[in-house]
């Protein structure tokens, strides 16, 4: 067997694998793994640089850089060789799937569109929530979306995550900001639709959902937007990382792995054959 290294590029690497945010470091961690193989710093068939030495560049624990590989390899994008030439090698391009709504090119600027209104509005309603004198009834509306969203199965996820995104609008007790919240998780889910669920990120984001109705019915605004902006900023990281710094470019290369691979057409059948119930390529988890 070959084995194919990366070039040895400091300055490349320096620039992509940057240090990452502590709040997130596990969905920043994939987003600069997959910006790296996206930019082609590290391409199909080579191996990224040394465990040790990759934490070191993002400045993350080895085992928040092992979670983030793991959940890489969970859906084929990166895989482990062993030996003495062994290591975490690229597999494939992260394959995007059909979009939703193909006649709206999906760039970087609809992305950051897309992360700029949905932090605005829905930190807002998280804060605003916060701000109010909850009854009983709002806080166990709030708990009970939660609690589904935590026992929800992957294929059922969405679902109920996206109602506990919208209770946390319900609780300001404006409509308009109910549709407007409903609006932004929308035009996210078009973007997340095209990426692969991913388990370990869905423990994340119950975590941050946990966070977030905490300091809702405590009712401490800061505490609730804090938990907010880590939670979607978590997400766009992750969403940024799969599409690539240039989304258009990263999707015709995406097609173009598929095709080498011999994947095209079968993706999604085999992928449901082969998944064990932790990874399903239907919707992304945030």
């Amino acid at each position: 067997m070959i084995v194919v290294m990366a070039a040895n590029n400091a300055e490349a690497f320096s620039s992509v694998f940057r240090p990452v945010h502590s709040a997130t470091a596990f969905e920043e961690t994939m987003e600069r793994i997959l910006r790296a193989i996206a930019l082609g710093v590290v391409k199909q068939g080579e191996r990224l640089p040394g465990e040790r030495e990759l934490a070191a560049m993002l400045r993350v624990s080895r085992a928040t850089l092992h979670e983030a590989l793991g959940a890489l390899r969970e859906v084929g994008i990166v895989e482990s060789r062993r030996g003495r030439t062994g290591g975490s090698f690229v597999a494939r391009m992260p394959v995007l799937a059909e979009l939703v709504d193909p006649d709206l090119p999906v760039t970087a600027e609809r992305l950051e569109d897309v992360f700029t209104f949905r932090r605005v509005v829905e930190v807002g309603a998280a804060e605003a929530a916060a701000r109010r004198d909850l009854d009983e009834e709002a806080v166990s509306a709030l708990r009970e979306r939660l609690a589904a969203s935590l026992s929800a199965p992957i294929p059922e996820y969405r679902a109920a995550d996206s109602r506990l995104h919208l209770a946390f609008a319900e609780a300001t007790g404006s409509q308009h900001l109910v549709a407007t919240v409903a609006e932004a998780e929308l035009a996210l889910h078009k973007l997340l639709d095209a990426t692969p669920v991913i388990a370990s990120k869905l423990r994340h984001s119950n975590l941050q959902h946990q966070a977030i109705v905490d300091a809702i019915v405590v009712g401490n605004p800061l505490a609730a937007r804090t938990a907010v902006e880590v939670h979607l900023d978590a997400t766009a990281a992750l969403v940024r990382g799969f599409y690539g710094p240039d989304p258009v470019s990263a999707r015709t290369a995406a097609v173009a792995s598929m095709h080498r691979s011999g994947r095209t057409g079968s993706r999604r059948s085999g992928e449901r054959a082969a998944s064990t119930g932790t990874t399903t390529t239907a919707k992304a988890g945030r």
